[in-house]
């Protein structure tokens, strides 16, 4: 067993995108190479629309249990609470889980969620809207910096109109709190509080889909794990910034060059941390393998790293596991050029 290792002391990325572009391009591909992390400044996001999104998910998470529990069970989507997935995973949270698609499950679900279901649905959908965005033109300037020719080819899976997308709205109250008291009747003076002691809010973990954009408050918790063993806490700072993860399938379509990495949420005892987290997928029957370029460009892997596969079957795989496990290079890693072409030929006959 590997012992744990938390380094406060390593710095992790943070790139401006108003920066020249192929500066900015050069700095994603370095952070995307060796954390799968980063975060991103001036990028373009609406103070407006990521206020109306944060008001909207603090008065869905000061309401009483009896009444978030109306929007739920998250099943998939809408409200949870301490329940990970579907594999008896847990965790010292609660969230909301919504289709990125308006036409899917936010419509539906917003008289359970608010008060006032229209202003509901508009901030989520404009918050969606700018974040998909976001996540697009990073995809775009990821795909220069690996020099595919058809620039669009991952930022195109996110814009699908069937794309897979979600919106997760994550709540960490203090880890003395149940869900069936309110915030406010949890004892978070100075004096009661103990910073220092902590547990996990949400285990570790990577992101089975394409790019993660994560925008949290003032509040510590996030850690990322570049490799086995290591643990860096990501600072809430600057306020302003977006975090950015690689996520399983990016680490697929760029044939392994870029890493998922793995993070956790740890909660404190006194102070609530919520993260508003974009998951961007592509539509379920996206075939996704990565560009041929970047077979014969990787060095010293001179073939696809990854049999093809569909977002359906790889979600259906993740599902299917717990949250920690390894899914993409268990069941998807090719060994070697021959076993890349008879996968491919199972697949395709």
């Amino acid at each position: 067993m590997v012992s744990e290792n938390i380094q406060e002391n390593i710095k992790l990325p943070i790139i401006d995108l108003s920066l020249e572009k192929s500066q900015i391009i050069k700095l994603i591909v370095k952070a995307s190479e060796e954390f799968g992390f980063f975060k991103v400044i001036n990028h373009g996001v609406d103070t407006n629309v990521i206020k109306k999104m944060e008001d909207e998910s603090y008065n869905f998470f000061s309401k009483p249990f009896s009444q978030k529990q109306c929007a739920g069970p998250a099943n998939p989507y809408g409200y949870g609470c301490k329940n990970i997935g579907f594999n008896g995973d847990n965790g010292e949270v609660e969230y909301l889980l919504l289709h990125a698609n308006p036409n899917l499950s936010i419509s539906q679900l917003s008289k359970n969620i608010s008060s006032d279901p229209l202003m509901f649905s508009c901030a989520v959908n404009g918050y969606v809207e700018s974040v998909r965005e976001l996540a697009c033109k990073i995809l775009e300037l990821m795909a220069q910096g690996l020099r595919v020719q058809q620039t669009s080819v991952y930022s195109n899976l996110l814009m699908d109109l069937h794309s897979d997308s979600l919106l997760r709205i994550n709540h960490y109250p203090p880890f003395n709190w149940t869900p069936h008291l309110l915030h406010h009747d949890c004892d978070t003076s100075p004096n009661s509080c103990n910073s220092t002691v902590s547990k996990i809010g949400f285990g570790e973990h990577t992101d089975p889909q394409i790019l993660t954009i994560l925008r949290s408050n003032d509040a510590p918790g996030l850690q990322i794990s570049p490799q086995k063993g290591l643990w860096v806490p990501v600072s809430p700072h600057p306020n302003t910034a977006f975090s950015v993860f690689v996520g399983d399938t990016l680490q697929a379509l760029t044939n392994g060059r870029f890493k998922s990495v793995r993070h956790r949420a740890m909660v404190n005892s006194c102070k609530t941390r919520m993260s508003m987290v974009y998951f961007g997928a592509p539509s379920p029957h996206a075939r996704i393998c990565c560009p041929l370029e970047l077979v014969t460009t990787t060095p010293h892997k001179p073939y696809h790293l990854y049999r093809p596969f569909t977002w359906a079957e790889y979600k259906k795989a993740t599902y299917s596991m717990r949250l920690g496990d390894t899914r993409l290079d268990q069941f998807f890693r090719l060994q070697s050029e021959n076993d890349e072409t008879i996968t491919i030929n199972n697949q395709t006959s």
